[in-house]
C-alpha cells in the first residue's frame, strides 16, 4: 500500500511554512462596529451599536475597534459613548494618519488609536500622493503624539501587499523606534494568497520587535487563511467582524477564525464564550437584514447536519469521524437527516430510539426502505419520518 509521505524526503526548494509564534497566542481586534459599518445593509444606530459591543466584549474579544469619530458627528458621539460603558475590551478607533484625526480621536476617550495610510503606488499616485519619505515623517509625528498621550497606537500602511516591501519595511521600522504597540499588514482588496501573506508577515517580525496585526478582505475568499498563515508567520492580532461583513465581501468572519483555530488547537479559543456565537451571528444578520448563511462557520443550519447514511453510521458511533468541531462546546446539537433517498438505517434507528420506540432491527430495515421508495417521489420531513415509525410501533402494539 503506497502512503504518502509530506514530512520527509521533501525537494530543497521545498518552502513549507514553519510556525514562528505560538497559535494560542493571538489576540482578536474585532472590527464590526468600523470595517462593519462599511458594508452595504449596515446603518446601525447608538443603541444597536452598545449591543454589539457589549455582545462581543461578553464574548471575550480583546478589542472593539469603531469608525473614526472624524466620520460625522455621530461617528464620534458613539466613540464617546462606547469608550465610557466600562467594558473588558479596549475601545479603538480607526483614523488616516492625520494630526487632526488623532487629536479627535483622543479627545474621545477611547483606549488607543488605529492610524492607517496608503504606500501601494495606487494609492499613492491616486489617493494622497506622498512619497515614502513624506510618509514616514508623518507617521512619525503622528505615533509620537499619541503615545505622548498615554493611549495605544498601532500604524498600519493601506493596501500592504501591493506594496513594495522594502517601502513599507522602512516606514515600519521607523515608527516601531517610537515605541508604537503594533504595526499592522493590511490587504486591504483581498489579493494576497496565505504562502505570500506568511513570508511577509514573517519577513516583517525580522525588521520590528512590536506586535504585528493582520487585516485581511475576502474578495478572493482567502481571508480566513490568510489570517491563519498570519499568525503562522509571527502576527500577534487580527481584525474579524461578525459574520465578516465590512467593504465588498468584507473581512475575516469572526466564526471562521473562531472555527480555524479550534481545528488546530481547542484550546486556543478556550478563552472565549463560544456558545454566545451563535447569537451574535443571528443578531447582528438580523439588523444588517441578511440571513446567516446556510454552510457558515458553525453557525449555519446545516453545519452539524449529517444526510448520508455511511456518514450518519459512522458520526452516531463517533462524532469525530465527520466533526471537527464539536457543536456541544458552542452550545449546539448535531443533527443527523433520515429523510432522504441517502437514509441509512442507523439514522432511522436513531431516531426511533430518541421518540422512546421499541423496533426490532428488520423492521427499522424495511421503514428504512419505504423512506427511501417515497423520497425518489417527493420530499419528506422529519414529521413523516416519525408518523412512519410511530405508525410500525402501534401495529406492534395491535397485535
Amino acid at each position: 500500500m503506497c502512503r504518502l509521505q509530506i514530512t520527509a524526503d521533501l525537494p530543497a526548494t521545498c518552502d513549507l511554512p514553519t510556525p514562528t509564534m505560538s497559535l494560542d497566542n493571538f489576540s482578536i481586534i474585532e472590527s464590526t462596529l468600523r470595517e462593519g459599518e462599511q458594508f452595504v445593509n449596515a446603518f446601525f444606530t447608538t443603541p444597536q451599536k452598545i449591543r454589539i459591543a457589549q455582545m462581543l466584549d461578553l464574548f471575550g474579544v480583546e478589542y472593539l475597534e469603531l469608525t473614526s469619530p472624524a466620520a460625522s458627528p455621530q461617528s464620534r458621539n458613539d466613540c464617546a459613548t462606547i469608550a465610557g460603558l466600562g467594558l473588558k475590551a479596549k475601545i479603538l478607533t480607526h483614523t488616516r494618519c492625520h494630526m487632526d484625526d488623532a487629536k479627535l480621536a483622543v479627545d474621545t476617550g477611547v483606549d488607543g488609536v488605529d492610524v492607517v495610510i496608503g504606500t501601494s503606488s495606487y494609492l499613492r499616485d491616486f489617493s494622497h500622493g506622498m512619497s515614502i519619505e513624506r510618509i514616514i515623517d508623518q507617521a512619525q509625528e503622528v505615533v509620537a503624539w499619541i503615545k505622548a498621550q498615554g493611549v495605544e497606537v498601532r500604524f498600519s500602511t493601506e493596501d500592504s501587499l501591493r506594496s513594495d516591501p522594502e517601502d513599507i519595511f522602512e516606514v515600519y521600522a521607523a515608527v516601531d523606534k517610537l515605541g508604537v504597540n503594533r504595526v499592522g499588514v493590511a490587504d486591504t482588496v483581498g489579493v494576497g494568497t496565505p504562502l505570500q501573506i506568511y513570508r511577509l508577515v514573517k519577513a516583517l517580525r525580522e525588521h520590528v520587535s512590536c506586535d504585528i496585526e493582520f487585516h485581511g478582505h475576502n474578495d478572493s475568499g482567502c481571508a480566513i487563511a490568510n489570517a491563519y498563515a498570519a499568525l503562522e508567520g509571527g502576527a500577534t492580532h487580527i481584525d474579524t467582524s461578525v459574520l465578516g461583513i465590512g467593504e465588498r465581501n468584507g473581512i475575516t468572519p469572526l466564526g471562521g477564525l473562531v472555527a480555524r483555530m479550534y481545528a488546530t488547537d481547542p484550546e486556543s479559543v478556550k478563552k472565549y464564550k463560544l456558545n454566545l456565537l451563535h447569537d451574535i451571528d443571528h443578531i447582528v444578520a438580523e439588523l444588517v437584514n441578511v440571513d446567516v448563511p446556510f454552510n457558515n462557520y458553525i453557525t449555519g443550519y446545516s453545519a452539524f447536519t449529517h444526510k448520508a447514511g455511511i456518514h450518519a453510521k459512522a458520526v452516531l458511533n463517533n462524532p469525530s469521524t465527520y466533526e471537527i468541531l464539536k457543536p456541544e462546546d458552542f452550545g449546539l446539537t448535531r443533527y443527523i437527516h433520515v429523510g432522504s433517498r441517502l437514509t441509512g438505517w442507523n439514522s432511522v434507528k436513531n431516531r426511533a430510539e430518541q421518540l422512546g420506540l421499541a423496533l426490532t432491527d428488520g423492521e427499522l430495515k424495511g421503514i428504512t426502505a419505504e423512506i427511501k421508495t417515497r423520497s425518489d417521489s417527493g420530499t419528506l420531513t422529519l414529521d413523516d419520518v416519525d408518523t412512519l415509525l410511530f405508525e410500525r410501533a402501534q401495529n406492534n402494539v395491535a397485535v
